[in-house]
C-alpha cells in the first residue's frame, strides 16, 4: 500500500498508554500521539480542512497566497499542504515562539514575519493585525484565521473525535486538551459528548490567559492577561472556535510546571512531546483526585519536542528562569566557593606597557578593558606577546589597538557545562554580575577549584 501524497497520511494517530508518569493516577491514561502526523502536530488536520473548505467556497484560488498568524504548528500544516497544492505562504508569529518553529516553517518555503508578543491583539504591530493587513495588501490572498475559522473545529469533530471513540471502543470517560484556538477540544469534545454526554472534557489553560475565569464567571477580565512562557495554549481574547459549552472545566498550569513536565514525559515515557503536552499532563496530575478506578482518560499530545530544544529541553534556559535547580555547579555556586575578589580592569586609553606592568604586578594573565565605564574588550598575555613580536614599539600604543573582543557574559544561573564551553583558547574567562550588580570574572582555575571543594 502507498499514498498518493503526504497529505493522505494525516490522521489515524495511535493511542499509547502512559505508565510511569501517571503511576499515582487511579485511572488509565492514554496519550493520543499527534506527533506522527507529517507536520508533527494535530494542527495538520485542521490546516488541510481549512484549505479544502476555502477551495470549495472559492475563497482560495489557484496560485494564491495563504496568510496566517501562527505559533508554528498550524503554519507547518498549512505550509505542507501549500507545497502539495501549489500555494505560497506568509506567516506572522510572535517573538515568544521557539526558533525551531520559525526555522521549520521557512524550511518549507514560507515567509515568516516575527512580531512583538507584549502588545494588544488590536495593536497594529501584533501578529493578528499584521496578518490581517497582509491579507488586504497581497494580491489573491486568503487568511486561514485558525482562531475564528470553524473548519478548525470541524476537522476535529469529523476526525479526532471519531478516532478516539473507536480506539477506546467507546470507553473514554475524560478528554484532556490544551486550549489555544479551541478547535481540538471543541470539535473532538462535541463529537464525544454526542456519543456519551457523561464524558468529561477538561481544558488546560495557563496563567496569563482569560479562558478559565471566563468559563467560570462569564467575565472577560483584562486583569487576567499578562505575559507567559508556555507555548500553544491560553489566549488574551476569545476565539470563536472555543465552545465553552463543550468544556466542563479549565485547569490552569504554571509556566514552570508545564516546562518541567515536558521534560519528564520524554524521560519517563519516551514520548518526545511539546510544551502544551507538558501543561496537559501537569494539569491531569493536578486533577487526579477527581479520577477513579475504571476511568479512561485520553490526553492529546499536540506537537513534537524538536520544536522546543532551545527552551524546555535546554537546562540553561530553564535555570535562567529559575525553573531548574539541581546539584550541578553554576556561576553563582562557583563564585560562592571562592573569596570575594575585586576585578581588575584597564581603560582602553592606557598604554600596552601599563597593561604589562599591571599583569606583572598582580600576577594575572588577562584584564577586561573598559571604555566610558563599560566593558569594551579584553587584553591577555598572548595578545600582548603577539603584538610585540610583530612590532616591538607597540608597547607605547594604546590598549585599544591590541585588545580583542570582550569576555562572554553569563548569568548567575548558567551551568558549569556552558561556562566550560565558553572558556577556550580565545576566551580564557567569562564575566558575570553578582547579586549586588558587581562585576566578577570566572577563570578556568576558578572552575577547577570549585569542583575540588
Amino acid at each position: 500500500m502507498w499514498y498518493n501524497n503526504i497529505l493522505e497520511t494525516i490522521g489515524n494517530t495511535p493511542l499509547v498508554r502512559l505508565n510511569k508518569i501517571t503511576k499515582d493516577v487511579k485511572a488509565t491514561v492514554l496519550a493520543k500521539i499527534e506527533t506522527v502526523n507529517p507536520g508533527n502536530s494535530i494542527k495538520d488536520r485542521m490546516a488541510l480542512q481549512m484549505i479544502e473548505d476555502a477551495e470549495r467556497e472559492g475563497l482560495l484560488k489557484p496560485g494564491g497566497t495563504i496568510i496566517e498568524g501562527t505559533s508554528g504548528n498550524t503554519g507547518m500544516g498549512l505550509a505542507i499542504a501549500a507545497v502539495i497544492k501549489g500555494y505560497k505562504c506568509i506567516f506572522t508569529t510572535t517573538d515568544k515562539q521557539s526558533k525551531e518553529k520559525i526555522d521549520a516553517l521557512r524550511a518549507f518555503g514560507a515567509e515568516v514575519i516575527v512580531c512583538p508578543t507584549n502588545v494588544e491583539p488590536e495593536d497594529p504591530r501584533s501578529y493578528y493585525s499584521v496578518s490581517s493587513r497582509l491579507q488586504k495588501e497581497v494580491p489573491n490572498a486568503w487568511k486561514a484565521n485558525q482562531y475564528d475559522n470553524l473548519s478548525n473545529s470541524k476537522a476535529n469533530y469529523e476526525q479526532t473525535g471519531p478516532e478516539i471513540w473507536e480506539q477506546t471502543e467507546g470507553k473514554i470517560t475524560h478528554l484532556i486538551v490544551g486550549v489555544g484556538t479551541g478547535g481540538t477540544i471543541s470539535g473532538a469534545g462535541r463529537y464525544l459528548k454526542e456519543k456519551n454526554p457523561d464524558i468529561k472534557v477538561w481544558g488546560i489553560d495557563t496563567y496569563g490567559s482569560v479562558f478559565k475565569k471566563y468559563k467560570e464567571t462569564g467575565i472577560f477580565d483584562k486583569d487576567e492577561i499578562y505575559p507567559y512562557i508556555t507555548e500553544g495554549i491560553g489566549e488574551d481574547f476569545l476565539p470563536q472556535n472555543v465552545d465553552f459549552s463543550v468544556i466542563d472545566h479549565f485547569e490552569k498550569v504554571t509556566d514552570k510546571d508545564a516546562a518541567l513536565m515536558t521534560r519528564e514525559i520524554a524521560r519517563k515515557e519516551g514520548i518526545f512531546a511539546g510544551n502544551s503536552t507538558g501543561a496537559s499532563i501537569a494539569g491531569l496530575l493536578q486533577l487526579k483526585e477527581h479520577l477513579k478506578e475504571g476511568d479512561l482518560v485520553v490526553v492529546i499530545v499536540h506537537d513534537h519536542g524538536t520544536r522546543y530544544l532551545a527552551k524546555m529541553y535546554n537546562e540553561d534556559w530553564l535555570r535562567e528562569r529559575g525553573f531548574l535547580k539541581d546539584e550541578k555547579l553554576t556561576a553563582k555556586s562557583i563564585l560562592s566557593r571562592r573569596e570575594r575578589q575585586e576585578i581588575v580592569t584597564i581603560d582602553a586609553d592606557k598604554t600596552v606597557l601599563e597593561a604589562i606592568n599591571t599583569i606583572k604586578t598582580l600576577n594575572i594573565s588577562q584584564i577586561p578593558v573598559t571604555q566610558h565605564g563599560k566593558i569594551a574588550g579584553k587584553i591577555t598575555e598572548s595578545d600582548i606577546l603577539s603584538s610585540l613580536l610583530e612590532n616591538p614599539s607597540m608597547k607605547s600604543a594604546g590598549v585599544q589597538e591590541v585588545m580583542t573582543k570582550p569576555f562572554p557574559f553569563v548569568d548567575l544561573n548558567t551551568s558549569i557545562d556552558k561556562i566550560s564551553l565558553l572558556i577556550n583558547k580565545e576566551n580564557t574567562a567569562v564575566l558575570v554580575e553578582d547579586e549586588l550588580g558587581r562585576l566578577e570574572i570566572i577563570t578556568q582555575f576558578d572552575i577547577i577549584n570549585a569542583m575540588a571543594i
